[in-house]
């Protein structure tokens, strides 16, 4: 037979726990009854990294949006996401600091150059949009192509550095032809394939064919010097010149 204390002791050890389960739902009600509190509430948002483009009242109106709860049941993550939602944004981190801030870290984007019709790109080549007034190069491609554009961008533009030219604009068709055009007017057709080795080639030959660039301080005192209007590099030896008004292509020979 099986004794009393054998047949109870079952029952003893659900009973526990129930009793522990009840134990640990009322604690957790009170804790989260307590944190809900008015006592905990958050009064200021400290941006503690320095901004240049996020202003004040942007910041505050994600805070009046978004910012629900208190210091313990803020949504921190959500806060996050709403910051990185503004145009200069690229990055956001809060933390709570006791006993009733949220700390705020941003990371602003660094505009490299104008994306496209209506938008900026960054070092990176992540797209966003924001209005800017500064001067900057033009980068054009089709969908999700920026990184692209942009790794281009660095690699031809460190190319043209020893002829003193910079890139004003270039762009990626959406056949994968690559199209340029300088600071000087000139216009660069690179195509498809080896647009690299082209343009190192151009670069190579250009002083030898059309004169040095003149330095910046002796820009005043030079007289024009005539760049091509266009240079097509899609041949396989050498490159087409066409010059304004119908100027010789070369410079003239010394005398």
């Amino acid at each position: 037979m099986t004794s009393p204390e054998l047949a109870a002791h079952p029952l003893t050890q659900v009973a526990r726990v129930l009793t522990w389960g009840a134990l640990a739902l009322l604690a957790y009600g009170t804790a989260s009854w307590v944190a809900a509190q008015p006592w905990f509430a958050l009064h200021a948002i400290e941006v503690k990294t320095p901004v240049a483009h996020v202003t004040e009242a942007q910041i505050r109106l994600v805070a009046e949006r978004q910012v629900r709860g208190t210091f313990f049941t803020v949504d921190l993550e959500r806060v996050r996401g709403s910051l990185e939602k503004l145009p200069w944004v690229r990055e956001a981190r809060v933390e709570r600091r006791w006993p009733d801030t949220l700390v705020v870290s941003l990371v602003e984007h660094t505009p490299l150059a104008r994306w496209n019709d209506d938008a900026l790109v960054n070092e990176a080549g992540d797209v966003f949009v924001a209005a800017v007034n500064q001067r900057l190069p033009r980068l054009s491609g089709p969908e999700d192509s920026a990184a692209e554009v942009v790794a281009a961008y660095h690699r031809h533009q460190a190319a043209l550095t020893p002829l003193g030219m910079a890139i004003e604009e270039l762009r990626l068709s959406p056949r994968q032809t690559w199209r340029m055009r300088l600071d000087n007017g000139m216009q660069l057709a690179l195509g498809r394939e080896q647009t690299d080795a082209r343009l190192a080639r151009f670069v190579a030959l250009y002083p030898r064919l059309f004169g040095a660039q003149p330095a910046a301080q002796d820009l005043v005192a030079a007289a024009p010097v005539a760049v091509p209007v266009t240079v097509d590099l899609r041949y396989p030896d050498g490159f087409a010149v066409r010059m304004p008004d119908g100027a010789s292509p070369f410079k003239p020979s010394a005398t």
